[in-house]
């Protein structure tokens, strides 16, 4: 079996090879790299070759990146709300730990295009510091979420020694893992790399799959290693135009995810990120994709369909409207459709 180092290491990185692999525009793909970088390891690539344009839209670069007067550079506005470089406290009793400032692949619609894969997210030893001594001077904070770039991309030594470190600091009781790693370059998911993870519970990961045709037979074997160790596994799935923006597709997309044991936890409308903007969907497709899911599929695959608020608002859950009428009586429609009331008294 391909190491997954050696799979990393034959990622293309090159505008021009990229075009020999998959075709497209080199001189195109070649400007829009030079500001966000391009990086497609061979797992992923295989996975393009196989399944065309959904995948190839997340991966490969694409000129309207360059295009987009709507964007926002930070549109979370993370800067803003980090205390020390590389950690947003935004919520008050949780904290976005920066560990890492690659990923196995860059995604075209990453929310940190501003900075990921670039020489200007600096991320070492001293960083590291500063986040681990800002959290333990604030015991408010009771959990903490690892991300970056993505946090497995680090050697397992480094993955172990911040983990121990975390668990050090008292106040922090429940450790997230925020990684891509499972979709775009599973075979990272080494029994080492588990056996870490399972000594640092309670642990849970959060990964990030958009479309069915990246859950491979490598990818469950990923997830499925994870699992057997106890650690919940969630999935953070981002609506994306030409990706997933279909009923069918999301359906099939859930289905696969409880089937390998990942819990489908958010859907989210696409970030304000600049360079994103040929992604974004209507705000109505995905309460019809929603509308589609709720009562169609098992409860447990329905996520929930969120919009991160611009500015640093915070997470906000965005619901199918299905009431009709509160007072006396809740009159609203059931899933297909059809009217229904229940009585909204306090009997005494």
């Amino acid at each position: 079996m391909t190491s997954w180092q050696k799979i990393l290491k034959n990622s293309i990185t090159s505008p021009g090879k990229l075009a020999e692999q998959l075709g497209g525009n080199s001189r195109e793909m070649e400007l829009v790299a030079a500001k966000y970088p391009l990086r497609i390891n061979s797992y992923y690539l295989d996975l393009i070759k196989k399944s065309g344009e959904p995948l190839y839209r997340q991966a490969v670069p694409d000129l309207r990146e360059l295009d987009d007067k709507e964007g926002m550079v930070d549109p979370l506005d993370e800067e803003n709300l980090s205390p020390v470089p590389n950690l947003v406290h935004k919520y008050p009793d949780r904290a976005l730990f920066l560990v890492c400032s690659e990923c196995a692949m860059y995604c075209r619609f990453c929310t940190r295009k501003r900075k990921v894969g670039k020489k200007q997210m600096i991320i070492n030893d001293k960083t590291i510091a500063a986040g681990l001594e800002y959290l333990q001077a604030t015991p408010e904070i009771k959990e903490v979420l690892l991300s970056g770039g993505d946090p497995l991309m680090l050697a397992d030594q480094k993955i172990d020694r911040l983990l121990e470190a975390i668990r050090k600091i008292t106040s922090i009781e429940v450790i997230r893992i925020g990684t891509r790693i499972p979709c775009t370059l599973p075979m990272r998911i080494t029994p080492g790399l588990t056996a870490i993870l399972k000594k640092h519970h309670p642990l849970y990961i959060n990964t990030h799959f958009n479309h069915p045709a990246e859950i491979t037979a490598e990818a469950a074997a990923a997830c499925t290693r994870l699992a057997d160790a106890g650690i919940p596994l969630g999935c953070q799935t981002v609506l994306l135009r030409g990706v997933n923006d279909d009923p069918q597709i999301m359906k099939s997309l859930l289905r696969k995810l409880l089937a390998i044991r990942v819990k489908p936890y958010y859907l989210f409308q696409a970030d304000l990120t600049r360079g994103t903007g040929h992604f974004r969907t209507r705000i109505e497709t995905g309460l019809a994709i929603m509308q589609q899911l709720i009562g169609h599929v098992s409860g447990m695959a329905v996520p929930t369909f969120a919009l991160d608020a611009p500015g640093g608002g915070g997470k906000i859950p965005l619901t199918p409207d299905y009431i009709t009428h509160l007072g006396e009586s809740l009159v609203f429609t059931t899933y297909k459709g059809l009217p229904c009331s229940y009585p909204n008294q306090i009997l005494v």
